[in-house]
């Protein structure tokens, strides 16, 4: 009976253990106080038009993707993600041995950022100088535009934007 009354201990513990989850998230950990994000467009500071336009739409696909908030109007919300982009530029990774013309490119895209609370003017977030890379491959038999590099970046800032809103744990 003792044995029994033993193990029927054992796996209440075990079973409360696992129910509460001991504390621990593998999920990313999002400052709760916050129900609500502004995201104006990037402004832009490279001479690559329409990258602004692209990296904010991903960056409020992001959001509601990953976090907890609602994207909304600045009148409505509770903090704002604004941001820069200070420099889109391309390098050559590879090239063709007839002609030397390009193959491979790379798309790096460099921001700055800052996520503040609206409500009490205090700094959530900042990073200057955070870069992205994507690649394209604009000589045949692919080849792909610089959009397509360029998307690829966008795309991988985003994610990085939205890591770097999550707490620094």
């Amino acid at each position: 009976m003792r044995g029994r009354r033993a193990g029927l201990a054992l796996w209440l513990v075990v079973a409360s253990l696992i129910q509460t989850g001991c504390g621990y998230s593998s999920g990313e950990l999002f400052p709760d106080d916050v129900r609500t994000v502004a995201v104006p467009i990037f402004e832009n500071k490279s001479f690559y038009r329409g990258v602004e336009f692209d990296l904010t739409e991903a960056l409020v696909k992001e959001i509601e993707l990953r976090t907890p908030y609602k994207v909304t109007g600045t009148n409505r919300a509770d903090t704002i993600i604004r941001g820069t982009i200070t420099s889109v530029s391309q390098s050559r990774l590879s090239r063709q041995s007839i002609g030397g013309v390009p193959q491979e490119l790379e798309v790096h895209v460099m921001v700055d950022f800052e996520w503040k609370d609206l409500r009490s003017g205090q700094t959530l977030r900042q990073r200057e100088g955070f870069e992205s890379v994507g690649r394209y491959m604009p000589a045949a038999p692919v080849s792909e535009p610089l959009e397509v590099g360029q998307h690829e970046a966008v795309a991988r800032m985003a994610r990085a934007v939205v890591s770097v809103m999550a707490g620094d744990w």
